[in-house]
């Protein structure tokens, strides 16, 4: 619960109101639609009370506990739905709170700027008819209204109504109208980042006003204006999310930078997202004045081993160590000789590192190089070494000589029965176990918890064989890896297909292009997530595109929507989906071109955020349903991204 939920609840408390149940959506109008029929045309004072009035306060109380009780406002259990105007707390949602009347309850006392001037909204619980509060100059205006259902659909066909002229007159007017506010801009340019149909020149005015824009691949002209921008803050972040940067353009842009310290942060950026740069752009920042810029340089994927061995001899310290074990492979004797004697301990330490991947590290080199636990996962160990950390380190370090990979069999075998589950679970995922091996280790594999491929498998996908073998494996992490693969042979896709472990599935339908389609299917019926490919399983290729319609009566609703995705449905179900039960197959109907303007309309009170959104981008909205959104600090950025919207317009929101 937000420190704002805190708050309004407290405020009701004091109003005499008990909250019900937990903090939920409501499947009635949300509060904005409620508040905006009071105030339509339809929304006329059923009563009014005048302010002078002696008791006015007691007076606001009866008069709407009349109208409530009368109206069916109070639920046969009490329960009733408030939203909270110009609380005292100014933090209240724009969604309803449950609440039932104490004792002792004063809403006109309480809820509002001053004692007798109220400001809410009540709506039964079932959304059939709600009271409107509302304090004006003189009088205290109580609004009834009923039907709300009944209204909802009018004023939606009513708002659905326009001709091509009272499009272009709304868009005009638009154009006439003062700037937005400061936060109506940053919405506006936020959702003009994402709209697709915003053309070049417009996403160039959109730098430095929203960071979405940054994230969709940009369009060369727009990614060269974001290399020269002088906010160095956007060009940080250009080279830390554009997918669209090519190896000329890393180059100049990180050799374009004047400060050495912008150089080190946009090199350790290219580094940590494989970037290739071109030759030049290398043997530049290999010799970068700046030491900083040079160590990064070495973690570079592309960096050539020349620069590499040459890095490795640097007359800085960190830049050696840096670079020590990338290029300790392509290093001759005397340079290595003189690393393991380099007077820095920190080079040291890394070319020690590296000799004992070869040469067995003793006791007595493992206690006094204070290389602490580093080795102890990578390095050979002698024999003597080995056994005493195996029978007599401490948890972390068994953990890590248990995924050490040059560790003799028989102490891999003493690991895999140590008493501490973690150590049995690293053991239980090395490479170099029989499955039968593998099988006879006993670990608490929790299926929730996020698990990362196991890089060893993932180097073997390429080679059918053993993804047969560790397709088979008892190891769930295993096949889940072997899952990851783009292609597979038929038979390990079978197996896989119908695992046990349900994230095995998932991972096939991500990743494999293998994928079968009723699998695919199953997966949707559970899958509501995202990992490292969003669009699936639904976007596969293999998901079905036939004989979808059967379930259109589906119980499941995830199963239902997919019946709109058959070539054989129609705008009459989509309407009927429009109307569903479930808010996503309410707001997967609201993504079809085939839905009425009137329903996109009606689609935009939705209690569920996610379906207003949708419906604020569907291709039918009028234009002055469309303006009104954009105005609207709830929907002004899902508004931005419609594709309809005028370039005109586009540009004056700009302004």
């Amino acid at each position: 619960m937000t420190v704002g939920q805190d708050e309004l609840i407290e405020l009701l408390q004091q109003a005499g109101l008990d909250v019900v149940g937990d903090w939920r959506t409501e499947e009635v109008l949300p509060p904005r639609a409620a508040r905006r029929l009071v105030v339509s045309g339809d929304g006329k004072p059923t009563m009014t009370v005048r302010r002078e009035l002696p008791d006015l306060v007691a007076e606001l109380n009866a008069q709407w506990h009349r109208l409530a009780v009368g109206n069916g406002i109070l639920g046969e259990d009490g329960a009733f739905l408030i939203d909270v105007a110009g609380n005292r707390t100014g933090c209240a949602p724009r969604r309803w709170t449950r609440v039932r009347l104490t004792g002792q309850w004063d809403l006109a006392g309480v809820l509002g700027k001053r004692p007798g001037q109220p400001e809410f909204v009540t709506l039964a619980t079932a959304g059939t008819a709600l009271i409107g509060v509302a304090t004006e100059e003189n009088e205290v205006r109580f609004t009834l209204l009923d039907n709300i259902a009944e209204r909802q659909e009018a004023a939606a066909r009513a708002a659905a109504r326009e001709t091509p002229r009272e499009r272009e007159a709304a868009w005009a007017e638009l154009l006439r109208r003062p700037g937005p506010s400061a936060r109506l801009r940053e919405l506006w340019a936020h959702g003009l980042a994402l709209n697709p149909a915003a053309p070049d020149g417009l996403r160039a005015r959109l730098l430095g006003l929203s960071h979405f824009l940054l994230y969709c691949p940009l369009p060369t002209a727009v990614v060269e204006a974001l290399m020269v921008h002088p906010d160095w803050k956007l060009r940080q972040l250009l080279a830390e999310a554009q997918p669209n940067i090519t190896a000329e353009q890393w180059a100049r842009l990180i050799l374009g930078e004047q400060e050495s310290r912008h150089r080190w942060i946009l090199t350790m950026l290219a580094a940590s997202r494989c970037a290739e740069l071109t030759e030049a752009a290398y043997e530049q920042l290999a010799a970068d004045p700046s030491a900083r810029v040079r160590e990064e340089t070495t973690c570079l994927p592309g960096l050539p081993v020349r620069m590499l061995t040459a890095l490795a001899v640097d007359v800085d310290p960190s830049v050696r160590a840096s670079a020590c074990r990338r290029a300790w492979p392509h290093l001759d004797a005397p340079t290595r000789r003189a690393l393991l004697d380099d007077p820095y301990g920190k080079v040291r330490i890394e070319a020690l590192l590296q000799y004992h991947q070869v040469h067995p590290m003793s006791r007595t080199v493992f206690d006094t190089a204070e290389l602490a636990d580093r080795a102890i996962g990578s390095c050979r160990l002698e024999r003597g070494l080995a056994e005493h950390l195996a029978h007599h380190g401490n948890p972390a370090q068994r953990r890590s000589l248990a995924g050490n990979p040059h560790l003799d069999p028989d102490l891999v075998i003493l690991l895999a029965r140590d008493p501490d589950e973690n150590i049995r679970s690293v053991v239980a995922e090395r490479s170099d176990l029989t499955e039968e091996q593998r099988a006879g280790i006993p670990i608490d594999f929790d299926p929730r918890v996020h698990h990362y491929p196991l890089d060893w498998v993932t180097a073997l996908h390429q080679d059918p064989g053993a993804m047969r073998r560790l397709a088979a494996s008892t190891h769930p992490l295993i096949r889940r890896s072997v899952a990851r693969a783009r292609h597979l042979p038929p038979d390990v896709v079978e197996l896989l297909a119908r695992d046990e472990d349900r994230f095995v599935q998932l991972f096939l339908a991500e990743s494999c292009d293998d994928a079968p389609a009723d699998m695919l299917l199953r997966v949707w019926q559970w899958w509501t997530g995202s990992l490292s490919a969003p669009d699936r399983p639904r976007g596969h290729p293999n998901f079905p595109r036939r004989d979808l319609l059967r379930y259109a009566d589906d119980p499941n609703p995830r199963m239902r929507q997919l019946a709109l995705d058959d070539a054989d449905s129609t705008a009459e179900l989509v309407e009927a989906f429009s109307r569903d039960s479930d808010e996503e197959v309410r707001r997967r109907a609201a993504t079809d071109p085939r839905l009425t303007p009137a329903s996109a309309v009606r689609l935009l009170d939705d209690p569920h955020k996610g379906v207003r959104h949708a419906a604020a981008r569907h291709p039918g909205l009028p234009a002055r349903v469309l303006i009104r959104l954009l105005g609207d600090t709830d929907t002004a950025r899902a508004a931005a991204e419609h594709p309809a919207l005028p370039i005109p317009a586009m540009e004056q929101m700009l302004r």
